[in-house]
């Protein structure tokens, strides 16, 4: 499904400030496989999804998407084929266009485009029956715009409008990061049910490190722009989140002295 070869990223290539983000990453992933990445600031995680969607151009490796080779494919022509939540909710609808409107774009993605006289009543019913299983009352507000919305809701509508069309593979920018804990759960929970059941190979970027271990099949962390660590199956099934700090510790040779993925 997805194949990243020896993929390196260097930020300001030969000025001072020079920074490279990743460090010849490999990954394999095939379809349906939920991937959690974890990561301290810097570790490159990030910028590993910018480099799949196409934002940053890599400096040395390769990326297969379902055998096809889209390493120097520009962002606009990735984007018919992947979806992405990004951490912040004002990123990914248009404030400025009712809740109809912002699923008709994600609806008409990667369609033929010209002249349409609007929403069409079955399309309509295919858009209150998606958010009614949202559970967040946004099937009766669909003539409202989003911008009115809360963030968690907003957050909710952009996942559905990223798997409106199925995408070959879903990247997840710490998408629950700027909301409320409790929506987060949400939002979290509504992620695993939608990953499933449209199979989707998926990539989740969390500064949670009990999130990393509880959603997904499997738990890779970067550090320094590396994949120091990839665990799945039983492993993974019994690790903690203390005896995930030790592996970081081991594999890293620094101790993990970061709140945010400790606590969440």
């Amino acid at each position: 499904m997805l194949k990243i070869e020896a993929l390196s990223k260097t930020f300001g290539m030969g000025s001072i400030n020079e920074r490279r983000a990743l460090d010849n990453i490999s990954l394999a992933m095939n379809e349906g496989e939920f991937v959690s990445i974890i990561g301290g600031n810097g570790a490159g995680k990030s910028s590993l999804l910018n480099c799949i969607s196409g934002v940053y151009e890599i400096d040395r490796g390769r990326i297969m998407l379902n055998s096809r080779n889209i390493t120097f494919w520009p962002e606009h022509r990735r984007s018919r084929h992947i979806g992405r939540v990004f951490q912040d909710p004002l990123q990914g609808t248009a404030f400025d266009m009712t809740i109809e409107e912002n699923l008709a774009i994600a609806y008409d993605k990667g369609k033929a485009r010209g002249l349409k006289l609007g929403i069409k009543k079955s399309d309509f019913r295919i858009f209150r029956e998606r958010l009614a299983l949202l559970e967040l009352g946004l099937e009766d507000r669909m003539k409202q715009k989003v911008g009115l919305l809360s963030g968690g809701q907003r957050q909710a509508l952009t996942l559905l409008m990223a798997t409106m069309v199925k995408p070959e593979i879903l990247l997840l920018d710490e998408h629950t990061a700027a909301l409320d804990p409790a929506m987060a759960r949400k939002v979290l929970q509504l992620t695993r049910e939608i990953v499933v059941e449209h199979n989707l190979c998926t990539i989740m970027v969390t500064h949670n490190m009990k999130s990393a271990l509880e959603y997904g099949s499997r738990t890779i962390m970067m550090h320094e722009g590396r994949i120091i660590m990839d665990i799945a199956g039983k492993e993974r099934e019994a690790m903690t989140v203390e005896q995930l700090v030790k592996q970081f510790s081991r594999q890293s040779g620094e101790e993990l002295d970061n709140d945010r993925l400790l606590l969440g």
